[in-house]
């Protein structure tokens, strides 16, 4: 940290006061000190500390209360527990509730001052986080401003003159200009797709998606999903096989990000199967959370790729490219089922077929 680093002391034992205020009376700290947890939680908003340190056992609310009504003010501030009752179930309790570290009384100057340092370290590590996080959402913002309106604009109105002069020109053109036409109208759709596909994967906003959430049944889920793929499906001569073991708890979630992921997902087991094969599509409670699988006996993914394949923009090795891909679907698939707090993975070897599982917590009645 800086030389404005506040570092507040809770304790009701003056000569523990004293003892810690002197230890770092050398460094370059502001020190505030308070006799209970009252005080201590009162000087919190007054002095915006960066470091607390709480004793456990004091009159009026306890240390593991203070510690509880600080992560609820400003989770940021790191703090750490001074006790003489230093046993393995307090300091347990105390992490528990969001105490960084644990020092037992008597301490020496040295334990102190090196604890100090790295509550410190800590504290600056969690300021820098939140702010490269701030960053790197401007930076989202930023870019899918530029895509919109730099990329998206210019290639639709390329793409509207092509159509015009197609038209105008429809009685001058050989077979050939006519087809070359054709393939430039095919890669600016192509383009626009992809740019589209990108908007998408900058527009996943995690709180703006729970805003939309309601009991939803998994059945209409795969019912939907299953019904946006079909086309995709027959033109392969592929068979989606769902099954859903009923009765099935609802989801807290929102319906169309769902049927969103499991499309993507569906989509790429259609893309990678072989023509005539299936896909077998089931849903099952198991300890409380849905769990929807999707399997298919396509080419399979390699050990070596199976990291990656959630990460933006991966498409796989060129020898395991059936169709062309943006490598955002599963991506965005991630974020969805992370923003309901769940989880997806894969499971697959190398020409044995992929099977896709998502685990959503299953709707608690209160």
């Amino acid at each position: 940290m800086n030389d404005q680093s506040r570092i507040l002391i809770i304790d009701d034992e003056e000569v523990v006061l004293d003892s810690c205020t002197r230890i770092l009376k050398s460094g370059a700290y502001k020190i505030a000190t308070a006799t209970n947890g009252l005080l201590g939680l009162d000087l919190v908003k007054e002095f915006q500390p960066d470091l607390i340190y709480v004793d456990l056992k004091m009159p009026g609310i306890s240390g593991i209360e203070v510690i509880e009504k600080i992560r609820d003010s400003d989770p940021t501030i790191v703090v750490i527990v001074i006790t003489g009752f230093a046993t393995v179930s307090s300091a347990v309790e105390a992490m528990k509730n969001g105490a960084y570290d644990f020092l037992p009384k008597p301490f020496t100057p040295d334990e102190f001052r090196l604890i100090t340092q790295r509550g410190l370290d800590k504290r600056r590590l969690i300021l820098e986080t939140i702010q490269l996080r701030r960053e790197k959402e401007m930076l989202r913002e930023q870019f899918a401003a530029i895509v919109s309106h730099e990329l998206k604009a210019p290639l639709g109105a390329v793409q509207q003159n092509l159509y015009v002069l197609v038209n105008e020109l429809s009685n001058q053109l050989t077979e050939d200009q006519r087809a070359r036409f054709g393939r430039m109208q095919t890669n600016i759709s192509d383009l626009i797709n992809l740019i589209l596909t990108w908007l998408r994967v900058l527009s996943v906003d995690v709180m703006k998606i729970r805003e939309n959430f309601k009991p939803t049944a998994i059945s209409t889920i795969m019912s939907k999903a299953t019904e946006s793929v079909l086309p995709q499906a027959t033109r392969k001569d592929v068979e989606i096989m769902p099954s859903v073991k009923e009765p099935l708890p609802l989801v807290n979630g929102d319906e169309g990000t769902l049927v969103e992921t499991v499309v993507n997902i569906l989509s790429n087991a259609i893309k990678y199967s072989r023509p005539g094969s299936q896909i077998i599509l089931k849903a099952e409670e198991i300890e409380n959370n849905i769990v929807i699988s999707v399997a298919d006996t396509g080419i399979g993914i390699s050990k070596e790729e199976l990291p990656f394949i959630f990460n933006d923009f991966y498409t796989g090795k060129d020898g395991q490219k059936i169709e062309k891909s943006s490598g955002l679907g599963l991506a965005i698939s991630r974020r969805i089922i992370e923003a309901h707090n769940g989880s997806v993975s894969v499971k697959s070897e190398l020409g044995k077929g992929a099977t896709f599982i998502i685990r959503l917590p299953e709707l608690i009645n209160t």
